[in-house]
């Protein structure tokens, strides 16, 4: 039978397509990150997805946390990635279905038997290619997974709404999972987008603190469609409140950077934040 493998829309685009060069970045994002010492088990993450000259940075923040948590002891046997879908709504969430996912530093096995657990799981999870087709929000995740846990399975998600059923749904599948395979839950979403910088700034500030404070239903609260304080919301609140289910009991914020920051002329034209956050547990 033939072997279904996705291709990585973002490659040369989000994130550059050659081989050599992709690894290069990566490696850097992550060798410059210097996160503090995280004590527990992480469970799941937040990691920005934008191109990576702009948020690869702090991305390396969530990935190397990740990576010396493997290191640990806490290596997990499948990284779930959950993004959303920026042009295609639908209700509930949309798992990619095949052998593998492939970027330009080579395929990374999808794990379907996890993914199986989860549609199984929930009635809001189903198998469906579409939206996965030029999205790149979670895939752009993808060479991080792969350079830093190179052995882990992989399960690629996208939402595609966000009503509490849905975000309900995806918790239920998460803890199925959790009961059956050692998982990391890596939330895929930019922070606020907006023209005025200090705005998105002292925003995304309050919105780290509630995430830090795991404070759910209060982000959930701060976000509608003129003020994404996450533009994955639906992800974020997934991850947050299945981290909370496994023990967690608060996040770390290990970085910020908003698009103004290191591209101060982005300022009164259009600013993006970004930011690193992990949830741990104590085993």
């Amino acid at each position: 039978m033939a072997r279904t493998v996705h291709q990585a829309v973002g490659a040369g685009r989000w994130f550059s397509g050659s081989p050599d060069r992709l690894r290069a970045e990566v490696t850097a994002y992550v060798e410059d990150a210097d996160p503090p010492p995280v004590p527990g088990r992480i469970v799941s993450a937040i990691a920005p997805h934008a191109g990576y000259i702009y948020s690869g940075k702090v991305a390396g923040y969530t990935f190397r946390a990740m990576r010396d948590n493997a290191g640990a002891g806490h290596e997990p046997e499948t990284v779930v990635v959950l993004g959303f879908s920026h042009s295609r709504g639908f209700s509930g969430m949309a798992m990619l279905e095949g052998d593998a996912l492939s970027t330009p530093l080579g395929e990374a096995p999808l794990d379907m038997e996890a993914a199986g657990i989860m549609v199984d799981a929930s009635p809001l999870v189903d198998f469906n290619p579409v939206p996965h087709r030029g999205e790149h929000s979670a895939e752009n995740e993808v060479p991080f997974i792969q350079h830093i846990l190179p052995e882990a399975g992989l399960v690629v998600a996208l939402t595609g709404d966000h009503e509490q059923r849905t975000i309900d749904g995806v918790v239920q599948a998460l803890r199925a999972l959790a009961e059956r395979k050692k998982i990391v839950v890596v939330a895929s979403t930019d922070m606020l987008h907006d023209a005025d910088y200090e705005l998105v700034s002292r925003t995304d500030k309050a919105t780290l603190e509630k995430v830090a404070a795991m404070q759910h239903r209060q982000v959930a609260e701060s976000w509608d469609y003129s003020c994404q304080v996450f533009c994955g919301i639906t992800p974020v609140l997934a991850a947050m409140r299945f981290a909370q289910s496994q023990g967690c009991t608060e996040g770390t914020v290990l970085h910020y950077r908003n698009s103004g920051d290191d591209h101060p002329e982005s300022r009164g034209n259009w600013v993006v934040g970004y930011g690193s956050v992990v949830f741990a547990t104590e085993s």
